[in-house]
């Protein structure tokens, strides 16, 4: 919001209904009768805008327009915007629920769901993999925290509530858990592809003469720590 301040018009009215009057009672026949009604007039603007304070208004700043979204072709597409709508939605049910660790757990699974998303721009190759996850994931954990919204809303603790509730809670770790495997494993395949590259990286040092076959082996095994 902006803060704008609109002065009152009221004080240069009274400076005029001043200087009007000044001139009905006072004699105004040389320079120095101007001069003293001027300032007159001038300390009635003053004090009356001193006194009359400026209307304040709020102008909601002009939103700025999302930039267009940049295409990565239509399956990746697909991925980022279910992505997209999971986090929404988690973020809303995160909103609701009051209890801290289970909003901390929320948002950890948020930035997990992220971070495998994005992983379809980097390795197209992984998209069947990640659409399988999100496929059954991403909906089952909504609904988990959807469960977990509507118990707390109860605004009791009987036992049953309390019970799925620590349930639910316990399960957001063992998905938790799953997310993080399901990046790592994502993250396998460029792994993979690194180390096939660095191994003919240092075949070629080697047979250009470059590397000597004992600095091969501890270059391979620093590779691997």
């Amino acid at each position: 919001m902006r803060e704008i301040k609109r002065r009152s018009a009221v004080p240069v009215y009274i400076a005029a209904g001043v200087y009007a009057l000044y001139a009905l009672i006072f004699p105004l026949y040389s320079s120095w009768h101007f001069l003293i009604a001027a300032v007159v007039t001038a300390a009635a603007w003053l004090i009356a805008d001193w006194l009359i304070k400026p209307v304040v208004e709020y102008i909601p700043e002009p939103e700025e327009p999302e930039p267009e979204p940049v295409s990565h072709g239509a399956e990746t597409d697909a991925i980022l915007a279910e992505a997209k709508t999971a986090r929404r939605e988690m973020e809303r049910l995160s909103a609701s629920i009051g209890d801290e660790t289970v909003r901390q757990r929320i948002a950890r699974l948020i930035a997990l769901s992220d971070q495998i998303a994005q992983d379809a721009i980097q390795d197209p190759n992984d998209i069947p993999q990640i659409k399988k996850f999100q496929g059954y994931f991403l909906p089952s954990t909504v609904q988990l925290l959807n469960a977990y919204d509507r118990m707390a809303s109860l605004g009791t603790e009987g036992e049953n509530i309390t019970a799925t509730k620590q349930r639910i809670a316990e399960m957001l770790d063992t998905e938790i858990t799953a997310f993080e495997k399901q990046l790592d494993a994502l993250y396998k395949n460029d792994y993979l592809d690194i180390d096939a590259d660095v191994q003919v990286m240092h075949n070629l040092l080697r047979r250009e003469g470059l590397l000597q076959d004992d600095e091969l082996q501890q270059l391979l095994k620093k590779t691997k720590e």
